[in-house]
C-alpha cells in the first residue's frame, strides 16, 4: 500500500505536464500579484525555495541573491529544469521533501514557499523543517490557501477537499496559520490585504 508521501508524489508527477494550464486563470487573476509582494519581502543572501514546481516564482526572483529551490516530484523539477535553463535563470535546484531537509540548521536567511503546504503530508513536520535550516533572526515567507474563516464556506471546503485533491493534489482545508504559530517562531505576522483563504504568512525566528 502506497504511503501518503508516494501517493501525493505521483498525483503532482501526473498532473506536471498541464499544471500551468490549469493554473493559468488564478495565476492571470490574482495569485501571480501576490507572488510578487511575497518575494519583495525577501531578506538576505542566501534563500531557500521549497515546492519550486515548475518554477512559477523564477520571474521575481531578486538580483545578487544566492538561491536553491527544492521540489519532492521529479516530473515538475523536470520542468522547473528546463524553464531555468530557458530563461537563464540563476538557482541550484535539488530534488527534496520539506518533510526532511538535507540542509544545516541555521542555513537561509529568508525559506520561501507559495501553496505547497496544502499538499505536504505531515505539515508540523515540514514547517519545523522550514524553521529549523532558517537562520536566527531570518524568516519563512508562507502565501498558502487555507480553510475559509467563514462556517459555511468551511463547511463547503470540507466537503470538496477529497475530490480536489485527488484531482488537484493539494487540500483546500488546511490550517497553516496555526500551524505555523505552534513552531516556536519569535513572531507570526499576517499581512492584512490577503484574504480569507489565501494568506500571507511572515513568520520570524
Amino acid at each position: 500500500m502506497q504511503t501518503e508521501h508516494e501517493k501525493t508524489k505521483h498525483r503532482y508527477n501526473r498532473i506536471a505536464p498541464f499544471f500551468d494550464s490549469l493554473s493559468a486563470v488564478a495565476e492571470g487573476l490574482f495569485i501571480k500579484q501576490w507572488r510578487e509582494i511575497l518575494w519583495r519581502k525577501i531578506e538576505g543572501q542566501h534563500i531557500l525555495e521549497v515546492g519550486v514546481g515548475t518554477g512559477k516564482n523564477f520571474p521575481f526572483y531578486p538580483a545578487n541573491t544566492q538561491i536553491t529551490a527544492i521540489d519532492f516530484s521529479e516530473k515538475m523539477l523536470s520542468l522547473a529544469e528546463k524553464k531555468k535553463h530557458r530563461k537563464n535563470i540563476s538557482v541550484a535546484l535539488d530534488l527534496m521533501d520539506v518533510q526532511s531537509l538535507c540542509y544545516a540548521d541555521n542555513s537561509f536567511d529568508t525559506v520561501i514557499a507559495t501553496f505547497v503546504f496544502c499538499s505536504v503530508p505531515h505539515p508540523v513536520k515540514g514547517l519545523q523543517e522550514l524553521y529549523r535550516v532558517c537562520k536566527p533572526g531570518g524568516q519563512v515567507l508562507l502565501l498558502e490557501h487555507v480553510l475559509s474563516d467563514n462556517a459555511i464556506m468551511a463547511s463547503m471546503m470540507q466537503i470538496m477537499n477529497p475530490l480536489i485533491s485527488a484531482v488537484c493534489g493539494g487540500n483546500i482545508n488546511r490550517q497553516t496559520v496555526k500551524v505555523i504559530q505552534s513552531c516556536g517562531f519569535e513572531k507570526v505576522r499576517l499581512d492584512p490585504a490577503s484574504g480569507n483563504m489565501i494568506k500571507l504568512i511572515q513568520a520570524i525566528k
